[in-house]
């Protein structure tokens, strides 16, 4: 199995240099892991003490660990934190952020480079969030004797570490000192493969939320057009997306307003979203806004979050192409939620609020009609706005638990 993940990495690398003139991201995974060693050594030559590594896969993965990271550093104000990607996605956005010392990118998981970038950065712990599982990086901070923990963990049954031909994927998990899972479930699943040094301690993404409801970014602009009118937002929109509410959009639009968050604000992806309304819009980006405006486009970065506490109700994209995006963004500020209803077993939030009733999945154009016309009743969303909000408070608390484990283990 070595061979094969030798292979397969290796295969992979290539086939990411050959995409470089033609897709952008693949040009920045490239690039930007040019001098990453030369850059770490130059960082941990000034910065000689105590170092606590935090990797995440992309955005989402940051974003779920920077309460942990948040937390750690007022802990243990002794360690420099160093933050790695394995995504552009997620360095690109995240790599001026002021929790880090120092930010790059994860090079690619081969012997050598794990053993170097190991070495060079010499760490005294290092946290894995959520996913990302690479073979060498991993052995070699067991064999090193690096305190080593995945937090936020999450498990269903059909990831091949429960597979019978899953055995070199269940080594990699053995590796971890202690993994902190989201639900009893994953416990179970781990329980069920030796894996015994683990501990439900939920998702941190709850926590990462509540921050951000409690010390939400003030948009005036978005404040205006909201104003006074029922407002939905449309958060992380593909083209799958549009295709389910644009109907809805184009009848409604005279009546509510619509924010509509495209995943990708390049040109050509906020052409093929708006390329569905049959109704007047305006670029965010063209700051041209009037009262009369029925339909927003968000075409920046880093503005969705705090754009729902604007709203009255949400449907997020994904969920049809690439997986569902973030929906406790917009639970968080009280606001119900509708989207797709393919690969939600990835998301255990979506299934436990639809049983509660404050959010809803659909699977055509009739049902997110039927479901987005069904929020328009303010009494109806008033109470699964107050649904959405219980839940949240409920599910506080993972990083206290992280860092208690911490506390006790690592002074």
């Amino acid at each position: 199995m070595i061979v094969l993940y030798n292979l397969g990495i290796r295969l992979y690398w290539a086939l990411i240099n050959l995409a470089v003139p033609f897709k952008a991201k693949a040009m920045l995974f490239v690039k930007g892991r040019k001098g990453v060693f030369e850059q770490a050594q130059k960082f941990r030559k000034n910065n000689k003490g105590k170092l606590a590594w935090f990797h995440a896969a992309s955005l989402g993965e940051f974003e779920q660990g920077l309460p942990v990271m948040e937390a750690f550093r007022k802990e243990f104000p002794e360690h420099k934190i160093v933050v790695s990607f394995f995504s552009s996605s997620g360095f690109e956005y995240k790599k001026d952020h002021p929790i880090a010392d120092f930010t790059c990118y994860l090079p690619i998981d081969t012997k050598s480079n794990a053993s170097r970038f190991v070495n060079t950065l010499n760490p005294d712990v290092v946290f894995f969030i959520k996913y990302e599982y690479w073979f060498y990086y991993l052995r070699e901070l067991k064999k090193r004797s690096i305190p080593l923990f995945s937090i936020s963990a999450l498990f269903t049954p059909d990831h091949i570490f429960f597979k019978p031909y899953g055995g070199f994927h269940r080594r990699m998990l053995k590796f971890f000192d202690h993994t902190f899972v989201q639900n009893s479930s994953s416990q179970s699943l781990l329980d069920n493969i030796g894996i015994e040094d683990c501990s439900v301690s939920g998702d941190t993404r709850f926590d990462r939320v509540s921050q951000t409801v409690s010390q939400p970014q003030k948009l005036d602009e978005i404040r205006m057009f909201a104003s006074n009118s029922v407002t939905l937002v449309v958060g992380s929109a593909w083209p799958e997306d549009m295709e389910v509410v644009a109907d809805f959009i184009n009848e409604k639009a005279s009546e509510i307003k619509v924010i509509i968050a495209p995943h990708l604000i390049d040109d050509a992806h906020v052409q093929k979203i708006t390329s569905y309304l049959k109704v007047p819009f305006k670029l965010y980006s063209e700051r041209k806004i009037e009262p009369e405006d029925s339909v927003l486009i968000l075409n920046t970065i880093g503005m969705l979050s705090s754009t729902y506490q604007y709203a009255d109700f949400a449907y997020i994209g994904g969920a049809f192409g690439d997986g569902l995006h973030n929906i406790l963004e917009a639970v968080a500020f009280g606001l119900p939620v509708v989207f797709g209803n393919e690969g939600l077993e990835k998301f255990p939030e979506s299934g436990e609020l639809m049983g509660l009733g404050g959010a809803f999945s659909v699977d055509s154009k009739t049902a997110a009609n039927t479901a987005l016309n069904h929020l328009l009743n303010s009494e109806l969303r008033k109470k699964a706005s107050d649904i959405c909000l219980e839940y949240i408070e409920n599910n506080k608390g993972a990083t206290e638990k992280i860092m208690l484990y911490l506390r006790e283990n690592l002074r």
